[in-house]
């Protein structure tokens, strides 16, 4: 395996690892209740802070890599989230829970900005490849639900922390092995890249400025309320912790076919083509999610991680194509600290109308308009011949 490869494999599973980490506490605190004797909302209220520093982090996470050095980022963010997770594991009283989670938010934060970069400049297709390593960060999704609950249940919410840290750290040590700190080789020399008119550029930039901001509200929202909406209204059955784990992560696995159907189709269509339908699954689905029960619950749900996960893919798109490779990093952090941003309003706004009404119908309903909002911004994005930005020329790895 060439180095580029061995950057992209080593990329996807930092993928993994910033959202395993990152949502192991909304399983967990299914489990710890008991623990701090506080309720639901208020234990959820204690990530807020992590979420803030998630999106707040990126800009200098991507100056960093940019100017500094990209793989020295890489390896700061393996450590330094899995030590943050293991210590988020030791807690003892809430206030050290929400430091814990907010030094996993520092952290992870990284690895958007740089993450991002490091894999466009590596890829052989870029809409493939970038719905592959969205594949692995719906894994991450998927395993936090799963992983956290089965061992919530069975060794306690304190294990659901101390052993994926540990596996971080593993990656890390791995990252430093297998992935020397040189340039790559058989790549092509870097190509101008095709210039964009400004105005369709800056056009393209509101647009996604507008779904960066609704879909990271709508992201966040929709990962941490699923196990919750779960254990409130699947009724099937007496579900442990595990159980609404496990069901949580059968349905994020619809994000990884999102994900990997829309990268395939980027590299064959217009953006607007992929986009517009992608966006219009988005509110439907959301509204009557809040209002489901049984059944047709999982069916909402997982047409909600569809249209969540698939949009991903679409905005890592845009920034690939209408961006060059020597401020790539610094697009992906502006994009990712928008976007993460608006996520850290997802928890005060699941705990404040899940709190006056004691279910998900109104949150649900808010998530819906926001959905709206991404579909119309869709139907704006530039698409005549004239305003497509090309495919990113290659460049070597860093």
């Amino acid at each position: 395996m060439n180095l580029s490869r061995r950057v992209v494999t080593f990329v996807n599973i930092g993928h993994a690892f910033d959202h395993m980490l990152m949502l192991i506490f909304p399983t967990a605190v299914l489990a710890m209740d008991q623990a701090f004797g506080l309720p639901y909302g208020e234990l959820l209220a204690l990530s807020i802070g992590g979420f803030i520093a998630f999106g707040l982090f990126s800009i200098p996470a991507g100056w960093l890599g940019d100017r500094w050095s990209r793989y020295h980022m890489m390896t700061i963010f393996f450590f330094g989230i899995g030590l943050a997770t293991m210590l988020t594991g030791l807690a003892m009283q809430p206030w050290q829970v929400a430091v814990g989670l907010t030094c996993i938010g520092l952290f992870a934060a990284i690895y958007h900005p740089v993450g991002g970069a490091l894999l466009v400049a590596n890829v052989e297709k870029m809409g493939r490849d970038l719905g592959i390593n969205g594949v692995w960060g719906n894994m991450g999704v998927a395993l936090a639900a799963l992983i956290t609950g089965a061992l919530a249940q069975w060794l306690g919410w304190r294990a659901a922390f101390l052993v994926p840290g540990l596996a971080a750290l593993l990656a890390g040590i791995g990252f430093l092995i297998y992935v020397p700190n040189r340039p790559s080789s058989g790549k092509a020399a870097p190509k101008q890249q095709a210039q964009v008119p400004r105005n369709i550029m800056i056009r393209a930039f509101v647009v996604l400025s507008l779904v960066t901001i609704a879909g990271g509200v709508n992201f966040n929202a929709g990962t941490v309320s699923l196990p919750k909406l779960f254990e409130e209204q699947l009724n099937l059955g007496n579900l442990t912790t595990f159980g609404v784990g496990l069901t949580a992560a059968l349905v994020f696995s619809f994000g990884a076919v999102a994900q990997l159907i829309v990268g395939n189709v980027i590299d064959r269509l217009p953006l607007r083509r992929v986009f517009v339908p992608i966006a219009a699954i988005q509110a439907p689905c959301f509204f009557f999610a809040g209002w489901a029960f049984g059944w047709p619950l999982l069916g909402f749900t997982a047409g909600v991680m569809f249209a969540l996960f698939g949009q991903v893919t679409i905005n890592d798109a845009m920034i690939a194509r209408y961006t060059s490779d020597s401020w790539r990093a610094r697009a992906f952090a502006v994009r990712y600290v928008m976007s993460f941003s608006a996520s850290a309003l997802a928890v005060p706004l699941i705990t404040f109308f899940h709190g006056r009404s004691g279910n998900f119908e109104a949150v649900y309903t808010v998530l819906a308009a926001l959905g709206a909002v991404i579909f119309l911004a869709a139907l704006a994005f530039p698409h005549r011949p004239e305003e497509i930005a090309p495919a990113p020329a290659q460049a070597a790895a860093e």
